[in-house]
């Protein structure tokens, strides 16, 4: 039997043994009986000669144990036994861990499930974002130059460096013939996108070159969620006819549960079905992806494809009579990029601030321990000497501490795991809606590995303080140290003040960075947007595919007539509609646009971000209109040549709003020039914390392009916008839907037209939320760590100063029998705790100063060395600290002299 066995029978070994003895014994004295002893002779003469019972039966217990294990298991008994005897502490330390453990474990889930895991597909480190960097087209290259289906086609012809590459972009459609009309998600992907992602289908096959051939049979996949949503789940949807935009799809396949189209979801997949013989060197919209050969680095795969820019413009052109080497202003370059770093985007930088926080808040935590653990350490002192002067060694003593530090640790862990689940829920709830790869957070192998190291962690941590300053100063350890007379020792009090003011610091710098993230907040709250009350914006979208309604002169009366109809409705002050609505998300509006009278490199104009609108848009969505007009119902039927330009516009252009009544632009060489009729206030269409565009507002009827005579073209989808005071109500959305499937009865239109389905409905409230969400994220995290810093700071100021008290009961009965003043004695207790807090300040705010550089991305309208946050909070700070002191000086004011004396 092995040592570590014997541990589980040790109870029953040792029972066993006894009984041997006593039988060896009994049969030696029988015997001894039967030559004629008498009995009570003869057990003495038995045992002399067997010799010393207790000794014997040590050694052999000394043979079946495990002198290291049986010992720690001993401690741990004792710790158990020792902690249940002090509830009070035991779940002051506990509750402490807990959050620090649980609040740390929750953060760190999100950071690896989001920044550290590798994405879904298999091996998903050789899947790359194809982006480009096109300096020179102005602002449509700013944040990265998406492909045009020219450029796909050649970089999937020439290049030697993929295994596979496509493109893919999403929009909405309209689905019909089941159940009721719907307007899904739906991503169009070429061949190579779901070869690049490499994830094969639930079932059912993928796209083949046959479903991307533009004259082949129309298929289409659907999405897991969308498939259990409409079809129940039912495996006989494949092989079924949908009608997707007014084209009947045969369902082909279903990708499996979680999978997402990059960093999308999406209800269906429509084959792209690009035509090579019908392509130009434009339309740029589409995202690339493609997947490295094996041994293939991301530098070879820039190289390779670098050369082939010029071959794409060699192939291609714009239409009869263009610059086939136009785009070489742009100077566009690869620039591919690891599709992990795309789909994380800029959310890293927030979630490792919000990591670095709540870590802060482990330490404070910890040395809140600390010094409880130092407390309950000194009331042990009698103990600890005892075990000292009984020959006790420095390790014995550590052991002990540490074990009991490590108990603690451990079982705040454990309680730490139900603390993270709950957190996790409350970070994936008040999380940024756009938070990526959002499905795949939850606790795993990964979070219980970090909850025990950071619990074993911080039981060495926290622990190692007493033991430090108790175990390593054994000859400090004698009876006469502990003499109950004594004032507390001026070490021990050194080592507790230090802890504070390290609690104090770290404190600090959390509540500077939550105030700059407050700061930040109402800054961008005071941000004017350039529209009203976004509460009482209502939205929703219409899609009116050709294959539907061919006409567009038959599209723009339907949705003049969803306007009117949606203007009709009791509560509702005004409809418009527009292709795009501040903060949507839209950003692949960019054309070059030319002001008479100016010179350009290359002939044409930069590019511009615009927007097309209806008349009455800007009054519904509150935008002032500073110059000239709005656009009429008159000047979009007769296609007059007008436009409207934002307020920066007309100053980057001609000085002022009202210099700009009356010049004219133009999109192309080919083009009419158009009039400026009026001049609109900036609106911040990216989100309150990106500077408001120069913009340009196209009339939603148009001329059609290259057209002689000029023939009437216009919007397929749009967003409707109506100013209501019952925006985002269920009976307003009824109400909507029914404005819209109305027009078939008002127009007489052909019955399909009643099948339009409603989509993206929501206010615009909804939006302005989630342009502010990366922002207020981070802000409730820096408020939830600096409350907790700060709270847990002012329980250590609040110990220490009761524990001073308790500990210095004799010396403040001295005191105030000599004369000394209560006020004054109050004071003194205070004092102490103003003069830890403003050294704790004094060091926080350094390390604050040096640290708040790093949120330079995350502020708005303030500066990370903010004097205004620098200095106040210091003053909160010291006023709470002056407020957790008081109520121990208070009590040690009315101490009776007499009575502290006697006590004594």
């Amino acid at each position: 039997m092995t040592p570590f066995s014997s541990l589980f029978s040790r109870r029953r070994r040792y029972h066993d043994l006894a009984v041997s003895i006593q039988e060896h014994i009994a049969e030696r004295a029988d015997e001894l009986e039967e030559q004629g002893m008498p009995r009570a002779q003869a057990e003495q003469q038995a045992r002399r000669e067997f010799g010393n019972v207790a000794l014997i039966q040590q050694h052999s217990r000394e043979a079946w144990q495990w002198p290291v294990v049986e010992s720690v298991l001993s401690d741990l008994k004792f710790t158990f036994r020792r902690l249940l005897k002090s509830p009070g502490f035991t779940l002051t330390v506990l509750l402490t861990l807990a959050i620090g453990i649980g609040a740390n474990t929750a953060v760190f889930t999100v950071v690896d499930s989001v920044l550290l895991k590798p994405l879904p597909y298999p091996d998903s480190d050789r899947i790359i974002s194809l982006s480009l960097d096109a300096p020179g087209a102005g602002g449509l290259g700013t944040g990265g130059l998406d492909l045009s289906p020219s450029m796909y086609l050649t970089f999937a012809r020439h290049n030697h460096a993929f295994q596979s590459l496509g493109i893919w972009t999403p929009r909405t459609a309209n689905i019909t013939g089941v159940a009721q009309p719907e307007q899904v998600q739906m991503e169009g992907i070429s061949d190579g996108v779901l070869q690049t992602l490499a994830v094969p289908p639930a079932f059912g096959r993928w796209f083949t070159p046959a479903d991307q051939d533009p004259n082949g049979a129309k298929s289409v996949m659907l999405g897991y969620g969308y498939w259990q949503r409409r079809f129940g789940g039912d495996r006989t949807a494949i092989g079924r006819a949908i009608n997707v935009d007014g084209e009947t799809r045969t369902i082909v396949g279903v990708m499996p549960r979680g999978f997402r189209m990059v960093d999308q979801e999406f209800d269906i997949l429509v084959p792209l079905a690009l035509d090579p013989t019908n392509q130009k060197l434009g339309g740029f919209g589409y995202n690339g992806i493609g997947r490295l050969k094996p041994g293939v680095t991301l530098q070879q795969g820039d190289a390779d494809i670098a050369p082939l820019i010029n071959v794409w413009m060699d192939s291609w052109s714009n239409g009869p009579h263009t610059y086939q080497h136009y785009y070489d202003i742009w100077r566009i370059t690869p620039n591919f990029r690891p599709l992990k770093q795309l789909v994380i985007g800029n959310v890293g930088s927030v979630l490792w601030l919000v990591m670095s926080t709540v870590g802060l808040v482990m330490l404070v935590a910890c040395t809140n321990v600390a010094n409880l653990l130092l407390v309950r350490a000194e009331s042990r002192h009698q103990e600890l000497a005892v075990r000292s002067a009984l020959g006790a060694g420095r390790a014995r003593i550590a052991r002990e501490l540490l074990v009991e530090s490590l108990v603690l640790g451990l079982v705040g862990g454990a309680v730490a795991m139900g603390v993270a689940y709950a957190g996790l829920r409350l970070l994936v709830a008040i999380g940024p809606a756009e938070l990526p790869r959002l499905n795949e957070i939850g606790l795993d192998g990964s979070s219980l590995l970090f909850t025990l190291a950071l619990s074993v962690f911080s039981g060495l941590l926290f622990g190692s303080i007493p033991v430090f300053k108790y175990a390593r100063a054994g000859a400090s350890l004698k009876l006469g140290a502990s003499s109950r007379t004594a004032s507390e020792g001026r070490v021990f009090r050194r080592s507790r003040n230090l802890l504070v003011v390290a609690q104090v610091a770290m404190a600090l710098v959390l509540m500077v960075c939550s105030l700059l993230m407050i700061r930040t907040f109402a800054a961008l709250r005071s941000v004017e947007p350039g529209f009203a009350d976004p509460s009482h914006i209502e939205l929703l979208s219409v899609w009116i595919p050709d294959l539907l309604v061919a006409d567009p002169h038959e599209v723009a009366r339907m949705q003049y007539q969803i306007e009117q109809n949606l203007a009709a409705i009791p509560g509702v002050s005004s409809a418009a509609f527009a292709a795009d609505v501040p903060m949507d998300g839209n950003d692949a509006n960019w054309d070059q646009i030319s002001v008479e009278g100016k010179e350009y490199d290359g002939g044409e104009g930069p590019l511009q971000l615009y927007n097309y609108v209806s008349p009455g848009y800007f009054r519904t969505m509150g935008t002032r209109i500073v110059a000239g007009r709005d656009f009429t119902w008159d000047d979009l039927n007769n296609l007059s040549p007008m436009l409207i330009v934002s307020e920066s516009f007309a100053s980057e252009n001609w000085g002022s709003a009202a210099a700009a009544i009356g010049k004219r632009l133009r999109q192309y060489k080919s083009s009419p020039w158009q009039q400026v009729i009026g001049v609109v206030e900036d609106v911040h269409v990216h989100g309150l914390d990106q500077k408001a565009p120069a913009m340009v507002y196209w009339p939603t009827m148009f001329p059609a392009r290259f057209s002689k005579p000029p023939q009437m073209d216009g919007l397929r989808f749009v967003t409707f916008v109506m100013h209501t005071s019952r925006a985002g109500t269920q009976g307003l959305l009824a109400l909507m839907q029914q404005s819209v499937w109305s027009i078939n009865s008002s127009l007489a239109l052909a019955p399909a037209t009643s099948n339009l389905p409603v989509g993206s409905t929501g206010t615009l409230q909804q939006l302005y939320t989630l342009s502010m969400a990366r922002t207020s994220f981070t802000l409730v995290m820096l408020a939830i760590a600096g409350s907790m810093a700060m709270a847990l700071s002012l329980i250590g100021i609040y110990g220490v100063i009761s524990y001073s008290v308790s500990q210095r009961t004799r010396e403040i009965g001295i005191r105030l029998a000599l004369g000394a003043q209560k006020g004054l004695m109050r004071w003194m207790f205070v004092r102490s705790a103003l003069v830890l807090t403003a050294v704790g300040t004094a060091i926080g705010t350094l390390a604050a100063a040096a640290l708040v550089r790093l949120m330079k991305t995350l502020l708005f309208g303030v500066s990370p060395l903010d004097p205004l946050t620098f200095a106040t909070v210091p003053v909160i700070l010291a006023l709470a600290a002056a407020v957790a002191s008081f109520l121990p000086a208070s009590r040690a004011a009315a101490v009776n002299p007499a009575d502290a004396l006697r006590s004594e």
